[in-house]
């Protein structure tokens, strides 16, 4: 028996130019499901500082929690990484490791069990011990300085720990590697594909939005990034914001608490960041039964079979469960059941160097020497964007993508017949065989999670040029959203670009409204006529202060549940990509729609033009101010925010803006972020939220990277003595 995950058969996760969720909110509360279910189941520094030779390693926490690490060597500078990260988030840490390890239960209980059987019935916990020790020499060091680091800071302050999970003390550098693992092989490329009900599929892709503006599109001639990921706020989603400097780099950026090395943000030559891609890595096959085994090529082929001994901490005291896994030569059987015997099989399970191509990526000096990096491949997932100091920009649909024999994307999206050798993949796809592009004629790049197809405008490669499993083709509104704005500016400037990112404008509203008016306006739904009045008003956007923003989300919601079919007169095409799809399909079930969300409106908020922000609210970590941004699609918003019911009606932010960053190579580099939850969860940390206020006023801070900006704002300095 595996592990039983949620209903198969496995759906098409093809991006839809509409949805049919009710609502994001609904979205949202089943990605956050679907997060318990996983876890359940020198140079040029251009503005900063060459780090000289020194005994010892500098940490310096400034004013918002952010570490400034200044190393004199690479393992120096993973021990302060290590360090600073159990300082800020260390009983997250814990018990991130503890479930990577798929020993949770042992150490809490039966509660925990589920998702010790899932790791390991996918082998996590002896793959990474695999893992660690094919790495590099020197790659093994620097992990082990991260483990050496982390458990230095427990050691040293072992009240700042929580009794409960300090029996996961000490760290280890297999830790460290399980738990990336655990994230990107399953979390974002397995459950993001793979093992989800349909109504699952598109929503594990809550967003990311990056862009990168050439020197001949920007008003200085400077390139510029933005960088936007959208994740859950909370638990191994969240990110930890860190400056790390040695003598070869001086790089600022964040990556996912508890992994090792910053996975995006910006050095004095290259910015980048990612986005979770369309890229379909992991396989699901329906295995046939046969005698003791399983039907292979028309014969008998036995179960390699291996067993899980699980200690289940009680209230009596432990207990032992024994877990039998069988894998198939597909990978392991996670699902028998009356719908069938199910196995996975997962790319990128054979590379253990997505940290060091990070690493590197983070030490790049040039746009060519990051291509370098990239086409290494090692990385399993994600598209990648980037814009650099020599002026080029730079996009690669990334991530090991297997080799199949033919068929569609949407075919390999269904359970694969599990009795034929020949559809089991053992090869990838080469860096040439998948979708990359430099310096574009049309000056600049998007990609906000839709297919590379439209990673510009006009397209600059076709789909017909790569095999035909590699991406959907489709774009919602969000990134069309995404799209229209750089289509609307040929001289950008970095203001400008701060001012885009926060964008609230519904794409979808641009869209349809105009003609939702004239419809409403030639009803007898009196509801219907008020509506449209106040959504003529309206500016379209999803700010604190817009009034119909509220109106129109309920409408959106109550129009798509009722639509039977695509609501739309004209449907969504590759060649009018950024302006189909439109018109209404049936503009009299529109205007019912809006009567009825006319009406549930008033109900719930007392006025059809309630301001967004006294509805959407950002409560968190004791604070609770007016939200602004939305649900990217299908309202077609590129500021990002999800929100969920909260006890009083009003609405709660869950998920959406990260951290994110906007960067121009200029000299120096300007860069400005934000960590929108702030770079702390530790109990007592005044860093706890303390980023809100400027989400709230949709404002991001100066980034400081020079030694005297620094040492101007430090508020706490710690040295590790070598």
């Amino acid at each position: 028996m595996g592990v039983s995950l949620g209903p198969i058969p496995r759906p098409s996760p093809h991006m839809k130019s509409y949805s049919r969720s009710t609502t994001a909110t609904r979205r949202f509360a089943r990605l956050a499901a679907l997060a318990l279910v996983a876890l359940a189941t020198a140079c040029d520094r251009g503005g900063g500082d060459v780090t000289t030779a020194s005994s010892s390693t500098e940490i310096l926490w400034d004013s918002w929690g952010v570490p400034h690490i200044y190393a004199p060597d690479d393992a120096e500078a993973f021990r302060a990484f290590g360090y600073a990260q159990m300082q800020a988030h260390g009983d997250l840490i814990l018990k991130l490791y503890a479930q990577a390890r798929g020993r949770a239960a042992e150490y809490w209980g039966e509660g925990n069990l589920p998702s010790d059987r899932f790791v390991r019935t996918m082998g996590i916990p002896g793959r990474a011990s695999e893992w660690f020790g094919a790495l590099s020499p020197e790659m093994r060091a620097n992990l082990e300085a991260f483990a050496a680091g982390a458990n230095d800071y427990a050691t040293k302050h072992r009240e700042a720990i929580a009794d409960s999970v300090e029996v996961v003390l000490p760290v280890t550098p297999q830790d460290a590697v399980a738990h990336g693992q655990k994230i990107i092989n399953f979390l974002f490329m397995l459950f993001g594909q793979a093992a989800l009900p349909p109504t699952l599929a598109n929503d594990i892709r809550p967003g990311s939005n990056m862009w990168a503006i050439s020197p001949a599109r920007s008003t200085s001639g400077n390139a510029m990034l933005v960088g936007n990921p959208h994740l859950l706020w909370a638990d191994l989603y969240l990110f930890f914001e860190a400056h790390v400097n040695t003598p070869s780099r001086n790089f600022y950026g964040t990556t996912l608490v508890g992994m090792p090395t910053p996975a995006i943000g910006f050095n004095d030559h290259v910015a980048w960041s990612h986005t979770v891609n369309t890229q379909d890595g992991a396989d699901v096959y329906k295995i046939v039964p046969m005698g003791a085994g399983y039907r292979l090529d028309g014969a008998e082929r036995a179960f390699t079979t291996r067993t899980e001994l699980m200690t289940v901490k009680t209230a009596s005291g432990t207990r032992v469960d024994t877990l039998n896994v069988n894998e198939t030569v597909h990978g392991p059987v996670f699902r028998n059941d009356s719908t069938g015997m199910y196995a996975v099989r997962v790319a990128g399970l054979d590379d253990p160097n997505a940290v060091t191509q990070w690493w590197a990526m983070g030490g790049a000096k040039s746009m060519a020497e990051f291509e370098g990096t990239v086409r290494q491949l090692h990385v399993p997932f994600f598209n990648i964007m980037a814009a650099s100091a020599d002026g080029h920009i730079y996009y690669f649909f990334g991530g090991k993508t297997p080799k199949r024999t033919g068929g569609d994307f949407a075919r390999w999206a269904r359970p694969i017949a599990g009795d034929s050798s020949a559809l089991v993949w053992n090869e990838y796809l080469t860096y040439d065989q998948l979708p990359h592009v430099m310096d574009p004629a049309t000056g600049w790049l998007q990609n906000a999670n839709d297919p590379p197809w439209t990673s510009t405008w006009p397209v600059v490669f076709s789909p017909d040029s790569f095999a035909s499993y590699v991406a959907p083709q489709t774009m919602s509104f969000r990134p069309q959203r995404s799209a229209l704005m750089q289509l609307s500016d040929s001289s950008v400037t970095f203001d400008e670009l701060v001012q885009y990112k926060h964008s609230s404008r519904m794409a979808l509203a641009d869209r349809i409204l105009p003609e939702l008016v004239t419809a409403a306006r030639a009803t007898g739904d009196a509801d219907a006529k008020a509506a449209a009045e106040v959504l003529e008003q309206w500016d379209r956007q999803a700010t604190a202060k817009s009034r119909g923003g509220v109106l129109f989300g309920e409408f959106v919601t109550a129009w798509l549940e009722g639509a039977k079919a695509s609501p739309f007169a004209r449907p969504w095409r590759l060649d009018s990509a950024v302006t189909t799809p439109s018109g209404l399909a049936d503009p009299k079930a529109a205007v019912r729609a809006l009567g009825q969300a006319a009406r549930a409106t008033r109900k719930a908020f007392g006025a059809l033009d309630v301001p967004w922000g006294d509805v959407h609210r950002l409560r968190y970590a004791g604070k609770d101010l007016p939200g602004n941004g939305g649900g990217g699609d299908p309202l077609g918003i590129f500021r990002v925010a999800y929100y969920a019911p909260d006890e009083d009606g009003k609405r709660r932010i869950m998920a959406g803006d990260t951290y994110y960053q906007v960067v121009e190579f200029s000299k120096p580099i300007r860069a400005k972020v934000l960590t929108a939850y702030g770079n702390a969860t530790q109990p007592g940390s005044p860093h706890r939220g303390d980023q809100l206020e400027l989400f709230s006023r949709e404002e991001m801070r100066e980034v400081w990277r020079s030694r005297a900006e620094v040492e101007a704002n430090v508020k706490e300095r710690v040295v590790l003595p070598k």
